[in-house]
């Protein structure tokens, strides 16, 4: 059985940190791509970074400079390093697993992060 948890979200002030953790199981972690989702209320979700299976990363325009996505293939786990918040972020985060060509799509069950004062 597939299982994707996230955790590390919560309540920060504008300009804190947060890390996020998603850790997997029931799955070949190094061969998937990974990637960090939010969805924000009364919004479609949206793609916040990707990594490939290979460590090439992507971000979304609004958190390119401040958030960082990195994996432990070691320990089956994902991160999503988040600096310098801003209540924009404010969302529930999504872990996703993906191998495309095999048509598998993974989803975690998400973390609350609000950023607020």
């Amino acid at each position: 059985q597939v299982q994707l948890v996230e955790s590390g979200g919560g309540l920060v002030q504008p300009g804190g940190s947060l890390r996020l953790s998603c850790a997997t199981s029931g799955i070949i972690f190094s061969i998937y791509a990974m990637g960090w989702y939010r969805q924000a209320p009364g919004k479609q979700r949206e793609l916040v970074a990707r990594i490939t299976s290979g460590g090439t990363t992507n971000y979304a325009d609004s958190v390119k400079g401040r958030f960082t996505i990195s994996r432990d293939n070691a320990k089956n786990t994902v991160y999503l390093q988040m600096n310098s918040l801003k209540s924009e972020d404010t969302a529930v985060y999504y872990c996703n697993a993906v191998r495309a060509i095999f048509g598998e799509d993974y989803w975690g069950q998400g973390t609350q992060v609000t950023v607020s004062s």
